[in-house]
C-alpha cells in the first residue's frame, strides 16, 4: 500500500507500507501482526522521461503496530538518508 509523495530537498519521497505477514490466498488482510516499511526516493522527472529511483527498506527487529507509524518512520528514514549524504554523493548512489 502506498501513499502520495512529498518533495524533500529536491527529491520525491514515497513511503511504502505493507502488512508484515503476506495475505494468504482466500483470506482477508492480516493487519494484526503489524506493518513493515520501505521508502522510494526518486529524482523528479528528467528530460528523457525516466527518473532515477531507489527503494530503501527499513531494517527493524519487529513490525510497526500501525500503518501511520510505519509511514512516518519511512519518511523520517528518507530524510535521514538525504541529510547525511555528502554534497558530492547522491543518495541514489549510496551502498547500504
Amino acid at each position: 500500500m502506498t501513499t502520495g509523495f512529498r518533495l524533500y530537498r529536491g527529491l520525491e519521497v514515497y513511503p511504502l507500507v505493507y502488512p508484515h505477514r503476506a495475505t494468504e490466498p482466500g483470506s482477508g488482510h492480516n493487519y494484526d501482526e503489524g506493518f513493515d516499511a520501505a521508502v522510494r526516493i526518486q529524482e523528479p522527472g528528467s528530460s528523457d522521461g525516466v527518473p532515477r529511483s531507489r527503494v530503501f527498506r527499513l531494517a527493524l527487529t519487529k513490525p510497526f503496530q500501525s500503518a501511520g507509524d510505519a509511514r512516518r518512520a519511512s519518511t523520517a528514514y528518507a530524510e535521514h538518508l538525504i541529510d547525511t549524504c555528502s554534497q558530492d554523493t547522491n543518495v541514489l548512489d549510496l551502498e547500504l
